[in-house]
């Protein structure tokens, strides 16, 4: 509880990284993968709506990681990312640190066992710096799918419901 409240009251930073490509006519940032319109509007977002955008991110991330890497040893990769002096958001999924570990220094990784990891089946034999990569990328395709599919303007459920109902009866 006490946790719980101290993520509450606690301040939202803004997920940016620096590389926005909503400025160029993306919906959906390469960079932190938020919305064009979360984006323009953070700052006049209330604490609450912050949570919500930071929640979405975190809990596709951490799919996403999980997918690709496992956690053997969560207090093992906590120090070790700590001790890298990685940037990272203790308070976020240990899914997420493995990423900003990734993006800090994928190339200079040796044994993943030494940050308590290992990669899931399917994995095996690729180089970490394809897997951040990968990661990434899944990440990206995963933003873009939700937002088309249930922020887009474009979304109109009425038609779809016609399609469907017009599929049926051919």
């Amino acid at each position: 509880v006490a946790l719980i409240n101290m993520l509450v009251l606690k301040p939202v930073k803004t997920p940016c990284v620096g590389i926005c490509s909503t400025g160029i006519g993306d919906s959906v940032c390469r960079g932190c993968k938020r919305f064009a319109h979360e984006v323009i509007d953070w700052n006049s977002y209330t604490h609450e709506q912050k949570l919500l955008i930071s929640h979405r991110l975190e809990t596709f991330l951490a799919k996403i990681v999980h997918n690709m890497i496992h956690i053997q040893d969560e207090k093992l990769l906590f120090a070790q990312v700590k001790h890298q002096q990685i940037q990272f958001k203790p308070e976020q999924n240990p899914y997420c640190w493995v990423f900003d570990l990734l993006r800090a220094g994928a190339s200079q990784i040796k044994s993943l066992a030494d940050y308590g990891l290992a990669l899931q089946p399917g994995w095996q034999g690729v180089s970490l710096n394809i897997i951040r990569d990968n990661i990434d990328k899944d990440f990206y395709a995963l933003s873009c799918a939700h937002y088309d599919r249930y922020i887009s303007p474009c979304f109109d459920p009425v038609n779809i419901l016609d399609r469907t109902d017009t599929d049926e009866q051919t």
